[in-house]
């Protein structure tokens, strides 16, 4: 049988085909690893962090539900995904963070989409389950940031060190317009001197790939000055020390309390800015 289905005759092959068990069966946690194999030098670290995450609770997902630690990818239905998506909006957190909303759990699904998708590709699946299946995203108002909260945050008098670090990354970022990642990864050799005699930051946003040139207004300069020369950021070679997306977000709910703003200000919050009052 092996010989005329022209496949290597092993001992494993044999046990397999004696078990029937078809060696050409892959499972979901196979699929998964290897996507995130494959991808892990194209995708941003913050990208393939989400689809780390999500492979954990797939991990979780299978153990409840179905007490293993893997299925084959041809028992994936489009019951499976509603039971996951069912599974993901009643998961509740150990660690003191919120429940997923409805966002969150079609942000994961998507990712899981995505994955399945690339098995399609592969024929490591013969249909694919998410074919009827629906993400339903919520529109969500994006807040912003006015400009007269902007101008209590900067003009706020921080006795601990750390929420004037953080305050500082987030004004430089409203003046720039630049995401957490590239500005932690400005190097002074981001900064040149344009023909027009002034300083500008050339750099490329890591999540897009884009170039950017932006002008270095008074204020982002002053920023710049106050921290290329601290020991962090001389042993790194960076503009700024580096500090953790988490703990800046963290540390910014902080200074939101301290400034009386009720907005949920993360870093993000910086790239939205309304200048007109």
């Amino acid at each position: 049988m092996l010989t005329v289905q022209k496949r290597l005759i092993t001992a494993d092959a044999i046990k397999n085909m004696f078990l029937g068990i078809d060696q050409k069966e892959y499972t979901l946690c196979k699929l998964v690893n290897y996507h995130n194999e494959v991808l892990k030098e194209t995708l941003a670290w913050g990208t393939l962090k989400n689809y780390f995450t999500t492979q954990k609770y797939i991990q979780r997902f299978l153990k409840e539900r179905f007490g293993t630690t893997d299925i084959f990818l041809s028992e994936l239905s489009f019951k499976f995904i509603t039971d996951f998506e069912f599974y993901l909006r009643n998961y509740q957190p150990q660690d003191h963070q919120r429940p997923m909303d409805n966002n969150g759990v079609m942000k994961h699904l998507e990712r899981f989409r995505k994955m399945v998708t690339m098995a399609v590709k592969m024929e490591w699946i013969d249909r694919d389950p998410f074919e009827k299946y629906q993400l339903k995203f919520h529109r969500v108002e994006r807040e912003f940031l006015s400009a007269e909260e902007l101008i209590r945050i900067e003009n706020k008098e921080f006795k601990i060190v750390r929420l004037q670090w953080i305050r500082d990354l987030f004004v430089f970022s409203c003046y720039t317009g630049l995401a957490y990642i590239d500005t932690m990864n400005l190097t002074p050799g981001n900064i040149t001197l344009g023909i027009d005699g002034e300083y500008w930051i050339s750099t490329c946003r890591q999540k897009t790939d884009q170039p950017v040139r932006v002008p270095i207004l008074p204020q982002a300069w002053k920023i710049i000055e106050k921290y290329r020369t601290h020991p962090r950021s001389l042993q790194k070679g960076t503009i700024f020390p580096n500090i953790s997306n988490q703990k800046v977000n963290s540390y910014l709910k902080e200074i939101a309390d301290l400034c009386g703003i009720e907005k949920n200000l993360t870093f993000h919050l910086a790239k939205h800015v309304k200048y007109s009052i």
